[in-house]
């Protein structure tokens, strides 16, 4: 299998197209040296992006990235990985920071990309030196250069 990107907005207008999202995700496996995967990339609005933060993972409110990495049964299997994102938080968001929403967007679209290879990091502020965000801002600039954002 070779990498599919599989990408949805039911509902609602998503502010990074179908192609960019696939080629933000397709740059960070290929770099990732991953030739056989199945990522599916989700916009949602914040109602469902709240409502699937508390039941899947018992937090409150909306959040703008939500990954799920789907655990490959062998290794020869192709990786897998759910990202479910959230325009309207990510808008707040790049608001707070001064970035424009599509480079806030396709950070999201990386990080999501990184966790569903089994990457993490720490939480609060400790994540901005982690390898995981170093590697994730590695990638936005290359998708910079590249005219995805």
């Amino acid at each position: 299998m070779p990498i599919v990107v599989e990408f949805s907005a039911p509902g609602q207008r998503a502010p990074l197209g179908a192609p960019r999202v696939e080629a933000l995700v397709t740059l960070v496996l290929k770099a990732e040296r991953v030739h056989d995967a199945f990522v599916s990339v989700t916009f949602l609005s914040q109602r469902a992006m709240a409502r699937m933060n508390r039941e899947q993972l018992g937090h409150s409110g909306a959040t703008d990235i939500i990954t799920f990495e789907l655990t490959r049964p062998v290794d020869s299997a192709p990786i897998t990985g759910d990202l479910y994102l959230c325009a309207d938080i990510a808008r707040r968001n790049a608001k707070a920071w001064g970035v424009p929403l599509r480079e806030e967007l396709a950070r999201l679209v990386i990080h999501g990309t990184l966790h569903a290879l089994g990457n993490e990091h720490p939480d609060g502020d400790a994540r901005l030196a982690s390898p995981m965000w170093l590697a994730q801002e590695k990638y936005l600039g290359a998708a910079k250069r590249r005219g995805l954002i």
